[in-house]
């Protein structure tokens, strides 16, 4: 039988285009992001519909399902109003998001369920709930914080997955990487070619870098791979970083390492100064491609249309928001083992349950 998905907040595709790999077909993703239809549509087999995820109904989604197909809801609910980083903030009107999947997982009743989000949402209530409407659905659920480079992402990522079952327990494939075979940052964009700070690729228009200032050129030039600003010269140190209270932000103008994965990708990973986003030998700060390459999508998965313009907010947005592709592909496979392995067992008893009726009914 076909597995066929629906994405909520599906943002570029990473997610998406991961179970499309494993093998899921995904019907349609639904987010309310404009930007995101391009990217979408181009490199997924599949109908974006820009749309609320608080104004969507369970008839809605039935309707895009392919009739006897295995039904599987997906989805990232914004991460921002979970995040270690806003946690001390009021809270966010996107909280409620999570209670409008679980809603639609009520409505839909589909076979299987997937949720990835920041480790962080496990300390919130509204995770609580979540899972416990889920267990009332009969849904058999497992939970787990993963390390992506354990499954093969150059990125030091640590992202929740849920997974939840109707036909029984459900869990994450194994580690497919340690420590000793970790996919590094040389591994993933040593191949592409070499930029100036500013530069663009004439090939790839997503190959350019941001340019730098005089200052910040010269700070990238006292920097070293895995160092922080405390390697620079006293007169390139920021004001703020003479101070006490400054010390202890140490994680940004920094470069990466070549045989080390990089840092976690965010909606910022185009700029020197707003992480550890130095490239880890050129004078700059990582490309949007390679921002990309490093969050697991391909080398030709395209953003934005030949010939438009780029605009630095709203790429930065939809390669760092996006689910890596590879952790998308893994959760599918852990899906479709799933499945093959329960799914017989669930149509046996089907059968022997419809012959039991039979058999009564030629009673009478």
């Amino acid at each position: 039988m076909e597995i066929s998905g629906i994405d909520l907040f599906c943002g570029a595709g990473g997610l998406t285009h991961g179970l499309a790999l494993a093998g899921i077909k995904v019907a349609a993703g639904f987010d309310i992001d404009p930007a995101c239809r391009f990217p979408y549509e181009k490199n997924n087999n599949a109908q974006f519909v820009l749309k609320d995820v608080a104004d969507i109904t369970g008839e809605e989604l039935l309707g895009l399902y392919p009739k006897g197909s295995i039904k599987l809801l997906a989805g990232c609910a914004p991460c921002q109003p979970f995040s270690k980083y806003t946690q001390n903030r009021p809270k966010d009107e996107r909280w409620g998001l999570l209670y409008h999947f679980a809603r639609l997982i009520s409505e839909v009743q589909p076979d299987l369920v997937t949720m990835e989000n920041v480790p962080e949402l496990v300390k919130h209530s509204v995770y609580d709930d979540f899972k416990k409407l889920l267990k009332l659905d009969g849904y058999q659920v497992s939970d787990s914080v993963v390390f992506c480079p354990n499954y093969g992402m150059a990125q030091t990522r640590k992202r929740l997955v849920l997974l939840a079952s109707k036909t029984g327990n459900i869990e994450l494939l194994a580690p497919t990487h340690s420590a000793a075979n970790y996919r590094t940052v040389r591994d993933v964009i040593g191949h592409l070619p070499k930029l100036i700070a500013g530069g663009c690729d004439p090939v790839d228009p997503l190959h350019r870098t941001s340019k730098l200032s005089e200052l910040n050129l010269e700070r990238i030039k006292a920097s070293k791979p895995g160092g922080t600003w405390k390697d620079w010269p006293l007169h390139l140190r920021a004001a703020c970083h003479t101070k006490e209270s400054g010390k202890g932000y140490a994680s940004v103008y920094g470069r990466m390492e070549w045989d080390k994965p990089s840092p976690t990708m965010t909606t910022q990973c185009y700029g020197f100064g707003n992480g550890r986003f130095g490239h880890p030998e050129q004078h700059r700060a990582i490309s949007y491609r390679e921002a990309a390459i490093l969050q697991s999508f391909p080398d030709e998965y395209k953003f934005i249309q030949d010939n438009s313009r780029v605009e630095t907010g709203v790429l930065g947005r939809m390669i760092g928001n996006a689910v890596p592709v590879r952790l998308g592909e893994v959760v599918g496979l852990s899906i479709i083992k799933h499945v093959n392995e329960n799914m017989p067992k669930r149509m046996e008893r089907a059968t022997r349950q419809r012959k039991s009726l039979q058999t009564e009914c030629s009673d009478y």
